[in-house]
């Protein structure tokens, strides 16, 4: 693997084309790993990786996934896993307490932990990915299709393999737009508008703006991608989905 972690995270590009070579099953193992090499809440790992390569399952569930990235070999879907410690908490006579918030939080932030690794690990291999959010709108439906019992949810999903295309680095908002030193700083309108010049300007951003015919480019996602109505609507069928379920 290539030990320059630093130069492989700051030249990423999202890859959407794969080549039909399959990930090799070593190389999957290696990821797979990195992945649980991650930092995790008290050292539970209260997460799990289901590696989703065979047909007709993968043609489904990239179908759940509203046919994105339909060329890739190998999806992982990272779920928050309260049942597998809770079956561990059984068979030791100790109580079941993680069936809430603060532990579905906590699974969360673990997956995104064990998604990353396995995200910087596959570059350094060669191999190209992209991280699809649509798992948060359709995870119910998921979970149905990849057999998650009470206490696991969908929360990750990574369509992955060899690219076949260079992909683009996307811009991205810069230090004086994400770091505060040692507290908090509340950025005035002319702050904002400063540092987020590097989306406004940018050119496909640009171009975005043309093709939507939105008034800029915030406008894009506030009536395009994720209005109110769409968020609200996602997260009481999500908050549904993880009560019944036993997450939280």
């Amino acid at each position: 693997m290539n030990n320059n972690a630093i130069d492989v995270m700051l030249r990423h590009r999202s890859i959407r084309k794969f080549t039909s070579e399959p990930v090799a099953p070593a190389m999957l193992s290696e990821l797979i790993d990195c992945g649980l090499r991650a930092s995790n809440t008290g050292n539970m790992q209260l997460y799990s990786i289901i590696a989703t390569q065979k047909e007709p399952l993968r043609s489904e569930l990239c179908q759940l996934h509203f046919g994105q990235c339909s060329s890739a070999p190998l999806w992982f879907t990272i779920c928050t896993d309260i049942n597998r410690y809770h079956h561990y908490c059984r068979i030791n006579d100790c109580d079941e307490p993680y069936g809430n918030f603060l532990w579905f939080a906590s699974a969360l932030v673990d997956a995104s932990l064990c998604a990353q690794n396995i995200c910087v690990a596959a570059e350094s291999l060669g191999l190209g990915f992209c991280y699809l959010g649509t798992v948060m709108y359709n995870t119910e439906a998921i979970a149905q299709l990849l057999q998650c019992p009470k206490g696991v949810a969908p929360v990750i999903t990574i369509a992955m393999g060899h690219p076949d295309e260079e992909g683009r680095i996307s811009e991205r908002l810069g230090q004086d737009a994400i770091l505060h030193s040692e507290v908090y700083h509340d950025p005035t309108d002319e702050e904002i508008t400063l540092t987020h010049k590097v989306r406004d300007l940018d050119p496909f951003n640009q171009r975005m703006v043309a093709e939507n015919g939105t008034r800029n480019y915030c406008e894009i996602f506030t009536t395009k991608r994720y209005p109110r109505e769409t968020n609200e609507e996602i997260s009481a069928s999500l908050t549904d989905f993880l009560r019944r379920s036993g997450v939280i």
